[in-house]
């Protein structure tokens, strides 16, 4: 682990509850939800982590309990350091507190995570779609979403494809 890291990381650590997970000279913490705000808070305020790089989320479906994990990749453009959070979120009605009073970039990342996953934003200031048509149903990159298929065109099947294709009237 990085040594700037070290001081950080025990600090959530003993303040949090967190986890410590690293691999590959990455460092990641598991946070409960209920301490993601002021984690982030203090990430920000005291160790000069000032933006939120990534926000996404994971999952692990058909395990519902934590069917999902919350990504936060937080970055100190002046220490040249990452850190990433993690956030266990169950897959019954899926929830978590909005980060739009510590980053004001979560805003929009917080909607691209309600669009595509379904996870609410606890007290998010304008939960709507952003990606996806707003009469559109489901959530895309949950992993129990309905594929669509369309069979590929080749100059073996052209014919068939051809026919199952909507045509305008002459």
């Amino acid at each position: 682990m990085n040594k700037q890291l070290q001081p950080i990381v025990q600090a959530l650590q003993k303040e949090f509850d967190a986890q410590v997970d690293e691999f590959r000279d990455e460092v990641h913490l598991l946070v409960a939800s209920e301490h993601i705000v002021s984690a982030c808070q203090k990430l920000r305020d005291e160790f000069g982590f000032e933006l939120l790089s990534t926000m996404t989320a994971v999952d692990y479906w058909p395990q519902d309990d934590p069917r999902f994990h919350v990504i936060y990749q937080l970055t100190s453009l002046a220490r040249n350091l990452s850190l990433s959070l993690r956030v266990p979120v169950a897959g019954n009605s899926p929830a978590i507190p909005t980060l739009t009073g510590v980053y004001k970039n979560a805003n929009w990342r917080e909607r691209e995570l309600w669009d595509m996953f379904g996870i609410h934003i606890e007290g998010h200031p304008d939960l709507r779609r952003i990606l996806m048509p707003a009469d559109w149903e489901g959530h895309p990159l949950r992993k129990d979403y309905p594929l669509g298929y369309e069979e590929p065109q080749f100059t073996f099947n052209f014919k068939e494809i051809g026919l199952g294709k909507p045509h305008g009237k002459e």
